[in-house]
């Protein structure tokens, strides 16, 4: 048997909250690392942070930090990424993005490996994680649009508050126990930092992330629109999204109406092309009140699927409930699987 090589590996952005569950997901993995590079901010530089059982300090990521890197997981930032991918590319390293900086540039694969991880092969260099709510639709879409094709798209997302960052975490649990106090909230985050105005999230619905764009869809809409055709390699399928914060910690809900292609086509079909399919499990059984929820798929590398029913008016349409760790399969354990790819498939 061939000795399994060692890689060295560089984590940007590792003390946050998907840099954390970034190495994590490589320790649980076992990934075959020789050398661990931690990077962050100078501000977060000189943490220590435990790697399987070896403490390692992290350090300010500059361009020289890359030297000798082979694979680089960066989630530290669209503005990080853009300056510094390349930089990383340049001496030699592939990089895995977790931001949104290179996602819709034609030559960066966009990928979900249960989904297209062939696209993996043409990277030059970097390729991109899509948006965590985009990763979990689409690895649910795949399956029925293999099988029976798909003609629209609706969802409706219930997202929790770790996909806006730590600092959203820890504003959600103060105003729950300043709201059960009841003292009066001081929202300072959500819906979005830089925004002029802003909301408490605590026993609160907030149906914007991200900001507004000109057509009056949020950019994360817009991600999950553009990123899921770009993903399933269809630029003319109708796909419309509304995306909203719920005072949940982690896990991202989506609901999710679909018109498929073919005719015919019966829930249960639906519901054994989810089964059958990598990465997912179908929580469906309403009899029993059997169906995914946020606090069940937290901690899970799984997509989550449930409440699978055929519309009451439209033949061809169907409604599913989506439930995934955003962290997990929707950040770290996705990155970490695309590094699995290019060692399994010779494309470092």
């Amino acid at each position: 048997m061939s000795e399994i090589k060692g890689y060295h590996v560089a984590v940007v952005g590792a003390t946050g909250a998907v840099g954390q569950k970034m190495l994590e997901t490589l320790e649980k993995k076992k990934f075959p690392i020789g050398k661990l590079t931690l990077l962050s901010s100078k501000r977060s530089a000189g943490t220590n942070i435990k790697f399987n059982n070896e403490t390692y300090t992290v350090e300010e990521a500059t361009p020289d930090s890359f030297e000798g890197v082979e694979i680089a997981l960066f989630s530290a930032g669209g503005s990080v990424s853009k300056e510094l991918a390349p930089e990383a590319v340049k001496r030699g390293a592939v990089v895995v993005d977790n931001t949104s900086a290179f996602r819709m540039h034609e030559d960066v694969p966009l990928v979900v490996p249960e989904v297209n991880e062939v696209d993996i092969e043409a990277h030059k260099g970097i390729i991109a994680n899509p948006n965590c709510s985009t990763i979990q639709m689409v690895a649910a879409l795949k399956p029925i649009k293999t099988l029976y094709g798909l003609n629209r798209v609706i969802v409706s997302t219930y997202q929790a508050v770790s996909g806006a960052g730590n600092q959203a975490t820890e504003e959600l649990a103060e105003q729950s126990q300043a709201f059960l106090n009841g003292e009066e909230l001081q929202p300072e985050l959500l819906p979005v930092k830089g925004e002029k105005k802003h909301y408490p999230i605590a026993f609160n619905a907030l149906p914007q992330i991200d900001v507004f764009q000109d057509n009056g869809y949020t950019f994360e809409e817009m991600k999950m629109i553009n990123e899921t055709k770009k993903i399933l390699h269809d630029n003319v399928l109708p796909v419309a999204a509304t995306c909203v914060r719920l005072p949940f910690f982690t896990s991202h809900a989506e609901s999710v109406y679909i018109e498929v292609y073919e005719q015919g086509v019966t829930a249960s079909d639906i519901q054994k092309a989810i089964s059958e399919a990598p990465g997912m499990v179908l929580e469906d059984d309403p009899t029993n009140q059997v169906y995914p929820t946020p606090l069940h798929a937290a901690g899970k590398p799984d997509v989550f699927v449930g409440r699978v029913r055929k519309d009451l008016d439209q033949p061809n349409g169907f409604h599913l409930w989506v439930v995934s760790d955003n962290l997990l399969k929707g950040a770290a354990w996705n990155s970490v699987q695309i590094a699995e790819s290019l060692i399994k498939n010779n494309w470092l």
